[in-house]
């Protein structure tokens, strides 16, 4: 198998509404001589990772969400061995940007064997690995939106005006931007493992690389008065928000609590990725 000699995938049989059990993906995975783990309801994840490890596992996939998918890759970066993303969670962000196609979740199997291997960067806040982005503030609305993946920031300024009305106030964060402009209660603060293109390119995924070495920031202020949210958008290496208490966020498309003060940066080239030849860019 190209090398590989112990590789172990991960099998979230729900998401994706049962995604990967539709396409067999356990089962083609283990013709091939994968060993497969199947998650069952209780079961954290982060521990099966942990034994798979100990076991001897010389490469770690999951077939899941965004969510899962940043665990076993967290775990395959710590530890130096390449990771594989198996297309099984409902949008599949990560996978897209990947050039994976979402809508053949085994093909994905093929990385296991004579795959192209490259390395992409991660993105961290806290110690916590992560593949797409944090969110901060209003943005439980603007990431129903249809149109969110394809158009962050217009799509953010269009919520934070609905959601956000003159008086009403914003969560208390605080950062500069790389102007040095300070923005105090900013209602989004969105920060990308590398940046998202304004519009959705006409490609599969909606960033453009994943081994830019930059941070995609995007931060909608708050209304003032009568003024509506303006919003900036800008790359950095690494990006500090305060905050007087604990933060909550989505972390790859996860509720989390993020202790203050939030110290983001990206680690260029940290994980290694498996892909499918024919899928590789």
């Amino acid at each position: 198998m190209s090398g590989l000699k112990r590789p172990v995938l991960f099998v979230n049989p729900r998401s994706g509404g049962g995604k990967a059990a539709r396409a067999r993906v356990a089962e083609l995975a283990r013709e091939r001589g994968i060993e497969v783990v199947e998650l069952a309801r209780g079961r954290d994840l982060r521990a099966l990772v942990d034994e798979a490890v100990e076991r001897g596992a010389d490469a770690l996939g999951m077939a899941g969400g965004d969510g899962s998918l940043g665990i076993v890759a967290a775990a395959a970066e710590s530890h130096g061995l390449p990771f594989v993303c198996i297309p099984a969670g409902t949008r599949n962000h990560f996978a897209r940007d990947l050039g994976l196609d979402p809508d053949d979740p085994a093909g994905g199997l093929e990385a296991f064997g004579d795959g192209a291997e490259r390395r992409i960067d991660v993105g961290t806040v806290g110690g916590r690995l992560f593949l797409n982005c944090v969110s901060l503030g209003v943005y439980g609305e603007a990431v129903q939106q249809d149109t969110y993946r394809d158009a962050k920031l217009r799509t953010l300024l269009e919520t934070t005006r609905a959601v956000l009305g003159p008086g009403d106030e914003a969560p208390e964060l605080r950062l500069v931007d790389e102007r040095g402009t300070e923005h105090r209660r900013p209602a989004v603060v969105l920060v990308s493992n590398n940046p998202y293109a304004p519009v959705r390119p006409r490609r599969q995924g909606a960033r453009p690389r994943l081994d830019g070495g930059q941070l995609g920031v995007v931060v909608i202020d708050g209304p003032d008065g009568a003024a509506p949210p303006s919003g900036r958008a800008w790359s950095a290496t690494s990006l500090e928000v305060t905050a007087p208490e604990t933060v909550n966020g989505g972390l790859d498309g996860e509720a989390v609590e993020l202790a203050p003060h939030l110290k983001f940066a990206i680690r260029p080239g940290a994980l290694r990725v498996r892909t499918p030849r024919r899928g590789s860019s």
